[in-house]
């Protein structure tokens, strides 16, 4: 299970009403347009969640006091907790029906991505296994069961109807470890000690650059633009900022260059989920 806390999304803890047990879970959709980006870009996701849970504050109608769901699931296989373990769901039409389901919506709409994906079903029947672990009992449905509503979608519902089956037939239980990708510490020394010289747009070991500099910006210390597989003099002086920090080490001096070392970036790999090899 690939899970997104609460706090790495940098949310305080849910102030939705406490409820422990449920007859089981409902499956949902956004029942709006939902671009296809989502689809390459995980940073997307995790924005698509965020606005979710600015529009669900910003709706004085329905006056909800948190994130509709419990949790989302995106197209790379993630789990997003909304309101999380043991919290009433806000998303099934009425009080009755959000005491008797838990909720999880996946990240698909009406218009754009409306197909859910092998990695995200994958990620809902997380979700589903970990609600029952915490007080979710066996029913798994739909939005439109028991309420008026589309959601959550012919393909979503055709699934549910199915038993929401893993994809492939595939049984993980909630915690069981997920290849994480890898890092080469020596393509990364490389690639930050010739990448700046090169000319504009020259990228060595695109992919594995990538994965730093998505960190980086998620610690707040590279701006989205320069997130382009190029380790350039920006990323550089991004990651000398977190071998500075108490994080990333502490390190002071020529030991805080910019140029990775074993210690400073496992400890980043360990904050973002990637490994780091030699």
């Amino acid at each position: 299970m690939k899970l997104v806390t609460r706090a790495q999304l940098g949310w305080p803890a849910s102030a939705a009403p406490t409820q422990t047990s449920t007859k089981g879970v409902k499956v949902h959709y956004e029942g709006t347009a939902v671009s296809t980006k989502l689809l390459s870009d995980h940073d997307a996701c995790i924005a698509e969640w965020k606005a979710i849970r600015k529009s669900h504050l910003a709706n004085t109608k329905e006056n909800y006091s948190d994130i509709a769901y419990n949790y989302g699931a995106c197209p790379h296989g993630y789990l997003l907790e909304g309101r999380g373990i043991g919290k009433r769901t806000g998303a099934n039409g009425n009080q009755e029906l959000n005491r008797a389901h838990y909720a999880i919506v996946g990240l698909v709409g009406s218009e754009g991505l409306t197909e859910p994906n092998d990695l995200m079903l994958g990620a809902i029947r997380d979700g589903i296994e970990l609600l029952r672990k915490h007080g979710a009992e066996d029913e798994i449905k739909g939005h439109k069961d028991g309420y008026a509503t589309a959601c959550p979608g012919p393909k979503l519902y055709a699934w549910v109807q199915k038993g929401a089956p893993r994809p492939g037939g595939i049984e993980t239980k909630p915690g069981t470890p997920t290849a994480k990708p890898k890092v080469s510490l020596a393509h990364i020394i490389y690639a930050a000690r010739h990448d700046p010289a090169a000319s504009q747009g020259h990228t060595t070991y695109k992919a594995e650059v990538l994965l730093v500099e998505k960190a980086l910006k998620a610690e707040g210390l590279l701006a989205s633009q320069y997130v382009d597989g190029s380790f350039g003099t920006k990323t550089v002086e991004a990651y000398a900022r977190w071998q500075r920090s108490p994080a990333g080490g502490g390190y002071v001096g020529t030991s805080a260059d910019g140029i990775p070392g074993s210690a400073s970036l496992k400890r980043l790999g360990n904050k973002h989920g990637f490994a780091v090899t030699v």
